[in-house]
């Protein structure tokens, strides 16, 4: 079985191929194909993965090419990890919206909008060419912003494209955790969209533990979700939110913690892979150690600027490894051997939540089979959050409809109905920053 890796240069793709490696059976993957526009990071992972796969029998051949076309062709599973623009351009992102005193995170706010105005065109080259060359494939999707950029290639790929992403999955975990449940045994009540959902309920034996863990503030406030939000706005909510909305309910902290910081992560995340890559131009160099030290660094800095605000402190060992490449495996297990699971996967909406349209991409556990995933019917949000939905999936549509007219005016009203963005005149100096720094926005006129 071919895997097409895109954005095979990408410094998370060993995790992916370590995933690979511990598995066995019929219907797994045998050969990776790694694309990339940048040859010399082909190589840099293309050394990694080689030192991964050092004794171990059967290991998935792995070829590397900067052909897009070539890399598709014949692929029964295509992973896409792209990120256009690369580390600088998600500097650039956090950078232009700070100077406006809003948020530039990677998929939130200004910065989510303007990775997604130039992302969504290139995905959807990309959905074109896998319907013409590898109409059979399936598509997992994790470039971000995962949710928008999952739609964009649905609309050429139908159910065939799943984005996935790795923060449900570690919220879950973290919540069976601290009830001391066994994570493989618990269902996950969750909903929303990407990076906006949120845990209504942990079943464990068919109970609902979650009021128990609401009840006891030293549980409640004893892993990250409790540290960052807080046992009282959590036990207002009534639910655990996705970390990632903290940058809305804590806002006016996060854009203040943002601007104080001596990097943007994107900055930090720049200078750091890029020392990799320049150390692994030396032959000498031992590829999987550099590789390790440099993903251990990563994960500990992880939203650190959130956790100073909320004086969360350090990220717990066990939050430090990762998970997108085990929801990949899954997922791709589930569908090639028809090993039926359910997953938490950016899938169409269909009928699932009624404030959203069929196709509308939502964030909702799947059942999961040869015939791929299907969105489990779910309790309607309480108001506030649907509110937010509605009014985040209103931007999204409106990041596509820019993306697909070329719209200057559409992509202002995209960043001006955010609600982290304050003001009109704000987005329109938002679009105005973003074109001068981004060459991928020229097409916005």
């Amino acid at each position: 079985m071919k895997l097409t890796i895109l954005g095979g240069g990408g410094f998370r793709v060993p995790l992916v191929y370590g995933a690979l490696l511990g598995d066995r059976g019929e219907g797994r993957v045998t050969e990776v194909v790694l694309h990339d526009l940048d040859g010399g990071r082909l190589d840099a992972v293309t050394r990694v993965l080689a030192e991964q796969a050092a004794d171990v029998p059967g290991a998935p051949a792995v070829t590397a090419t900067t052909d897009l076309d070539e890399a598709l062709t014949g692929a029964d599973f295509i992973f896409s990890a792209i990120r256009v623009g690369g580390l600088e351009g998600r500097a650039n992102d956090e950078r232009v919206a700070l100077a406006e005193g809003v948020l530039g995170q990677e998929t939130v706010g200004a910065g989510g909008i303007a990775y997604g105005l130039r992302t969504v065109p290139v995905a959807v080259d990309i959905a074109r060419r896998v319907a013409r060359l590898a109409p059979d494939a399936w598509v997992i999707n994790f470039t971000n912003p995962a949710g928008l950029v999952t739609e964009a290639m649905s609309r050429h790929l139908g159910n065939r494209v799943i984005g996935i992403c790795d923060s449900p999955v570690g919220l879950g975990r973290r919540i069976a955790r601290v009830l001391g449940a066994n994570p493989r045994e618990a269902w996950i009540d969750y909903v929303g969209l990407n990076h906006l959902g949120w845990v209504r309920g942990l079943r464990v034996a068919g109970r609902d533990e979650l009021p128990r863990l609401l009840a006891d503030a030293d549980l409640l406030g004893s892993f990250e979700e409790g540290k960052l939000f807080g046992v009282d706005w959590l036990r207002s909510l009534g639910a655990i939110p996705n970390e990632y909305l903290h940058y809305y309910y804590f806002n006016r902290e996060a854009v203040r913690a943002y601007q104080q910081a001596e990097r943007t992560r994107g900055a930090f995340l720049h200078d750091q892979q890029a020392r990799f890559y320049e150390e692994m131009r030396r032959p000498d160099a031992a590829a999987l150690t550099a590789w390790d030290r440099t993903r251990a660094e990563r994960e500990a800095t992880y939203m650190s600027e959130n956790r100073e605000t909320a004086g969360a402190g350090e990220r717990d060992a066990d939050d430090l490894s990762g998970g997108y490449e085990k929801v990949a495996l899954a997922l791709m297990r589930a569908i090639a051997r028809d090993e039926r699971t359910t997953l938490i996967l950016n899938v169409r909406n269909e009928n699932t939540l009624a404030a959203l349209d069929h196709d509308a991409v939502i964030e909702v556990p799947c059942l999961v089979d040869a015939n791929g995933a299907h969105p489990v019917a779910v309790a309607p949000l309480p108001d506030h959050a649907t509110g937010l939905v509605c009014s985040v999936k209103a931007v999204e549509r409106e990041v596509l409809a820019a993306a697909e007219s070329g719209s200057r005016t559409t992509a202002v009203k995209a960043f001006a109905l955010h609600p982290l963005v304050d003001s009109v005149n704000v987005a329109r100096r938002l679009v105005e920053g973003y074109s001068e720094v981004h060459p991928g926005l020229a097409y916005l006129k």
